[in-house]
């Protein structure tokens, strides 16, 4: 399987979803670090509700760790930077 399907969906196990996102500056950022042979890739799913429509973003980087709680904290790490940095146009 070639490194773009993996990175955009297309493989590596995913560790169980979080039930409770974790909420910043009213996105809820849920954290959804993908297992590869190298370890643990940052990956995360950003939402947040805009005039009453759902909005989604899925935030993966060339990050690796090597486990899958470590992946999740530098995850929301970025994932809130991005969010600093961007703002509602992180679904542009």
């Amino acid at each position: 399987m070639s490194l773009l399907s993996r990175l955009f969906g297309g493989g590596g196990a995913t560790p169980p979803a979080a039930a409770e996102p974790e909420v910043y500056k009213d996105f809820n950022i849920f954290p959804e670090p993908v297992k590869e042979a190298g370890g643990w890739r940052i990956s995360a799913r950003i939402e947040k509700e805009i005039d009453g429509e759902l909005k989604s973003h899925r935030m993966v980087r060339a990050d690796t760790c090597d486990s899958a709680e470590m992946a999740e904290e530098i995850t929301l790490r970025k994932a809130k930077g991005m969010i600093d940095q961007v703002g509602n146009a992180i679904f542009d």
